[in-house]
C-alpha cells in the first residue's frame, strides 16, 4: 500500500464510522445507547468511546505528540459532547494522513516501548482492523437492541467510490 491508498482506507474507516453513527446510534435512546452488555467494552456509548480513544491514541503516537489518557465512558453522556470530540479527532487523523507520504510508511514513530518496532503501514493498518472489528461488535449491540442493521463491507464503499 502506499500513502494515497491509505488515505482511501481511512476515508472508508471515516465513513464507516459516520454512517454506524447517523443511521442507527442518533436513533437509540438514551436507555439503549448506554445499555450494559457483558461483552467487550460493553454499552454502544462505551464501545464508540473506546473506537474514538484508540484511534486518537495511535494517532497521537504517530504525529509524534504526547498519548492522551484513555478516555473514560462515564465522562460522555451526551452524545452531542461525543460527537464534537470524535470529530476533533477525525479530523486530526485526516490532518495527518494529508501529509502522510510514501517513504513515511516505513519510518518507525515509536522510540520505546513494546510499539518501538512498529512502523507506520503497520500502525495504521491496525488501527484501520480495530475500527471494523468494533464496528462490527457495534452493529450486533445495535442489531440485538432491534434495529436492523447492514453491511459494514469495504468492498461496497469501493463500489460507490470508484
Amino acid at each position: 500500500m502506499n500513502a494515497n491508498a491509505f488515505r482511501h482506507f481511512y476515508n472508508y474507516h471515516f465513513a464507516e464510522n459516520r454512517k454506524i453513527w447517523e443511521t442507527y446510534i442518533t436513533s437509540l435512546t438514551h436507555e439503549q445507547f448506554t445499555q450494559s452488555v457483558e461483552y467487550s467494552h460493553g454499552s454502544v456509548r462505551n464501545q464508540i468511546v473506546h473506537l474514538m480513544s484508540v484511534d486518537d491514541t495511535w494517532f497521537s503516537g504517530l504525529r509524534g505528540i504526547e498519548i492522551p489518557e484513555s478516555l473514560n465512558p462515564a465522562d460522555f453522556d451526551d452524545r452531542k459532547i461525543i460527537r464534537a470530540r470524535w470529530d476533533m479527532v477525525e479530523q486530526s487523523m485526516r490532518d495527518y494522513l494529508a501529509k502522510l507520504r510514501d517513504d513515511m510508511l516505513f519510518n518507525k514513530p515509536f522510540a520505546d516501548g513494546e510499539d518501538k518496532d512498529l512502523i507506520v503501514w503497520q500502525v495504521l493498518l491496525h488501527v484501520g482492523i480495530h475500527g471494523t472489528d468494533h464496528r462490527a461488535q457495534l452493529l450486533r449491540l445495535i442489531n440485538d437492541l432491534g434495529v436492523k442493521t447492514a453491511a459494514q463491507d469495504y468492498i461496497f464503499y469501493a463500489y460507490d467510490n470508484m
